[in-house]
């Protein structure tokens, strides 16, 4: 199989995991399962910086890599926070912020960040002629991910066109990932480059959890906390057997 081909068609499959990942929350009803999904979609965001993208990272940049990630938290608080509209509880009338949600902006932005380095991996494995195993890993972890973007965008009000829109971007960031690792194989050094991007996205993660997903969860969560800390739990743990499954540094 050609690069060509095998990058075509492996990015088609991450792709539609992605859409997959978003249809199961949009064919979602019940309100209250939208917030046990958000607690689902902070378990994943946790366990994939701390099972998937921090181990990597390490494991390609050392400690020094670690560096990045509260610069990626601060970068995204200061993004949703002061450039931004920024997603509030408080009611539309609000002075203080410009009506509309962001969370599902800002979310995007740092799966999607993640997401972009997903293909580099992705392109180089492909290159190497391991790409069947890149496929395994990414996919694995693009669906209950798309699951937790489609559930931030759904609770925002979000129409099912517009989350699907998101879904289909977010998993285009996969090949854009690949050609830009393919265009700039000769120019930059990615071994040394993907740890430090790896690290900051997991920032990201963390700060999309503990800032956004959490906060918004004991909210409007009162009724069903215990479902809701079992959705968190799950999240975490579904990632954490992926890492064992799919493998990461050390093993």
């Amino acid at each position: 199989m050609s690069l060509a081909v095998a990058l075509s068609t492996y990015s088609l499959i991450i792709l539609l995991g992605a859409i997959v990942g978003a249809l199961a929350v949009v064919f979602t009803r019940k309100p209250t399962r939208l917030v046990t999904f958000l607690a689902f979609a902070a378990g994943v965001m946790f366990g994939a910086a701390f099972f998937h993208m921090l181990p990597e990272a390490y494991h390609g940049g050392g400690f020094w890599a670690f560096a990045l990630v509260p610069a990626g938290f601060v970068f995204l608080m200061v993004l949703e926070r002061y450039v931004l509209t920024h997603a509030c509880e408080e009611p539309p009338e609000c002075e203080e912020h410009m009506h509309g949600n962001t969370l599902g902006l800002t979310a995007f932005l740092g799966l999607s960040a993640h997401t972009l380095f997903d293909g580099v991996a992705l392109g180089s494995a492909v290159k190497e002629g391991v790409g069947l195993m890149a496929l395994l890993a990414i996919t694995s972890h693009k669906i209950p991910s798309s699951l937790s973007l489609a559930s931030i965008l759904k609770t925002e009000g979000k129409s099912s066109g517009r989350i699907l829109v998101y879904a289909v971007l977010y998993g285009l960031m996969v090949p854009v990932g690949a050609v830009l690792y393919f265009a700039f194989d000769a120019v930059l050094r990615f071994e040394s480059l993907a740890p430090r991007a790896l690290a900051f996205s997991a920032g990201t993660f963390l700060y999309v959890a503990v800032s956004d997903l959490l906060p918004h969860v004991n909210r409007h969560g009162k009724d069903n906390r215990g479902r809701n800390l079992v959705a968190l739990a799950a999240g975490l743990l579904l990632m954490l057997a992926l890492a064992q499954v799919t493998g990461h540094p050390g093993h």
